[in-house]
Parts: structure tokens; C-alpha cells; sequence
């Protein structure tokens, strides 16, 4: 049996496949949450604004007040 019973891979080499295993899986996590962020999920400040002025929910007045606070 000697040295070479387990083929080089021994607990160091479990670990190691371990922690790239723990590295690929929240690499994956960071990327879809990066993902989902970036993607326009929620809107801006001032688009949500444009929206309501558009719709008609604000005047003019009102508008170009809230634009100046959120700039």
C-alpha cells in the first residue's frame, strides 16, 4: 500500500477541490446577482420621475422641483 494509496490526492487534495468548488459556486452567485442588478431591475430616481411627469401625475412645476432635489 505505501505512499502512493490514494493517488496523490490525499486531504490536501479534497480540500483543494473543495475550495475551487466553493470559489466556482459564489462566482456564480456574484455573477447572476451582478447580472440582475445591472439589468435594469429597478429604475432611477429621475426615470421613475419622468414617468409620473409623462402620466400626468405632476405638473411642470412639480417636476422640474423634484429634478432639481434628486440632481
Amino acid at each position: 500500500m505505501g505512499w502512493h494509496a490514494y493517488n496523490g490526492m490525499g486531504w490536501g487534495g479534497g480540500m483543494y477541490m473543495l475550495i475551487i468548488f466553493g470559489l466556482i459556486v459564489i462566482g456564480g452567485i456574484v455573477v447572476v446577482r451582478w447580472s440582475l442588478k445591472s439589468g435594469g431591475g429597478e429604475d432611477s430616481a429621475l426615470e421613475i420621475l419622468k414617468r409620473r411627469y409623462a402620466q400626468g401625475e405632476l405638473t411642470k412645476e412639480q417636476f422640474e422641483a423634484m429634478k432639481k432635489d434628486i440632481q
